[in-house]
């Protein structure tokens, strides 16, 4: 007869008390005084007496073919064990089935773990105050809005990895003015400086090596001068990881995770993702980040004790450039290209480059504010600095290369559409200049609700019919009553004697 772990037990317990073997085996419900006895001579339990089958119950399926999936295997080991299965049935047509399919997933599954290889994470030791990484990661998953609006963005992340102290600015890119904006505020929220400044290998840190440099070290990127100039001014030693290795970037990507988590909680808790403006949201982040702040104090008291006080300035957060306006009345800046006033025509300008825009100096006055462009061969042409230029040559609109940029809305589209319909080439290319002269010089808003009124209707219009229903009316000026002064009052208030008010 055989018996449970759990029975056996009872039986060993109440021998150690005494009983005899039919007392004990009574007590644990086995009838046998032998199975009592057989259990208690072997001194073990029946699963530790079950012995292990070294045989198979049927034949092997793929035993005659296993071994040419294994040659597969070492050939190129990322190969899935779906397609390999797929192979295997084109291989030996009607001697395989789908239904082996699970079968041949755990047999290559088995195979690949006693016989390959896998990068192990290797934990490292992290010395407090000797470390902060830097990485940008997208938020875009989140669901921001802004107004309404779809915000693409990421955080530009910092980590100190022996305490977990964070902090970060959102950005548009991963560019090297973003990656200086969010560590000069993470050094001036942390107020101590560590001594060294690790990242990835993305372009803002570090450029792709040259022919001579990959002659000696195919492996490694040099520093942007700009990047090493940055953390000179701080005193912190510029660190990369190797090409390849993100795992050696660990403790900033598992902070990521754990951060965009985080937001997604505080997100669900405050039942939406929308918010009034950009500077809502960031300090929105900044609260989640003052939070789980709070839990690392003590470690981040071992680090502080051991960082030198933060006494370098602040860099500001945006570069100078100082480009020429071409004969185009656009400027090029950092590849992309920005219209400006006519009037600046030839002239040098000083841009201001920050993260999320561009502003256009010049004579120390503010001439233009533009969202930055990301990517190269862009451009931002606003109608109202070309509008003139092209009323006094209307022929060069149709073949304009930014000519799509003169349509503010789709309205204005629309509206051009239908006078091509409407009137000759010519004819329409003028007529709609001038609506568009009308926007420049009032309120675009109206012009765009006029457009959308005559678009509703049957009849024929053109910029006259546009510029009557756009242009207030003069209002007429009320009839003044002529007022007459009769002087001689006063003159005989100055001929009374004035009354004697002494004591």
């Amino acid at each position: 007869m055989t018996a449970t772990d759990a029975q056996v037990r009872i039986i060993m317990r109440e021998r150690n008390q005494g009983k005899t073997q039919e007392q004990a085996g009574a007590k644990a419900n086995i009838a046998s005084r032998k199975t009592v006895s057989k259990y208690e001579k072997k001194g073990k339990l029946p699963s530790e007496m079950k012995k292990s089958r070294g045989y198979r119950t049927r034949k092997d399926p793929l035993a005659e073919d296993w071994g040419k999936i294994i040659e597969q295997l070492k050939r190129a080991p990322e190969l899935e064990a779906k397609l390999l299965f797929e192979w295997l049935i084109e291989e030996y047509p009607g001697k395989y089935q789908e239904g082996q399919l699970r079968t041949f997933q755990r047999r290559v599954s088995a195979w690949r773990a006693l016989n390959g290889q896998k990068l192990l994470c290797l934990d490292q030791v992290r010395n407090p105050g000797e470390m902060i990484q830097t990485d940008g990661t997208w938020m875009t998953q989140l669901g921001i809005t802004i107004a309404g609006q779809a915000f693409p963005h990421l955080l530009i992340h910092s980590v100190l990895p022996y305490s977990n102290w964070e902090w970060g600015r959102i950005a548009q890119s991963e560019s090297l003015l973003a990656i200086r904006t969010g560590v000069q505020s993470t050094l001036l929220r942390l107020g101590y400086v560590p001594k060294i400044h690790q990242t990835d290998n993305s372009t803002a840190a570090t450029h792709k090596p040259r022919v001579e440099e990959l002659e000696k070290n195919e492996y490694k990127r040099e520093f942007n001068d700009e990047y090493l100039e940055l953390m000179t001014h701080f005193g912190m030693e510029p660190q990369t990881i190797h090409l390849g290795n993100s795992n050696e970037n660990g403790d900033i990507e598992a902070a990521n995770r754990a951060f965009k988590h985080a937001v997604k909680q505080h997100l669900l808790l405050r039942g939406s993702a929308d918010f009034e403006n950009q500077e809502a949201y960031e300090a929105f982040l900044c609260q989640i980040m003052d939070k789980r702040n709070m839990m690392r104090s003590e470690k981040l008291a071992e680090e502080v004790a051991v960082m030198r006080p933060l006494s370098a300035k602040m860099w500001p957060e945006m570069r100078e450039l100082r480009p020429r306006v071409n004969r185009s009345g656009i400027i090029r800046v950092q590849k992309n290209g920005y219209s400006v006033p006519s009037g600046l025509m030839g002239k040098q300008v000083v841009v201001r480059v920050y993260e999320w825009r561009i502003e256009v100096w010049y004579a120390n006055q503010q001439v233009e504010t533009f969202p930055r462009l990301l990517g190269a061969q862009k451009y931002h042409i606003n109608y109202r600095h070309v509008v003139e230029s092209l009323l006094r040559k209307p022929g060069g609109f149709r073949n304009y290369r930014y000519r799509e940029d003169l349509f503010p809305s789709f309205v204005f589209r629309q509206a051009y559409d239908v006078l091509q319909g409407a009137y000759s080439a010519r004819k329409a290319d003028i007529t709609y200049l001038r609506i568009l002269k009308l926007a420049a010089s009032g309120l675009e808003t109206d012009v765009a609700d006029t457009l959308k009124d005559l678009l509703g209707s049957n009849g024929k219009w053109d910029d006259r019919t546009v510029a009557n229903r756009v242009q207030p009316l003069i209002p007429e000026i009320p009839q003044m009553t002529e007022i007459i002064v009769n002087l001689e009052e006063y003159d005989q208030l100055l001929k009374e004697e004035p009354c004697d008010v002494s004591a």
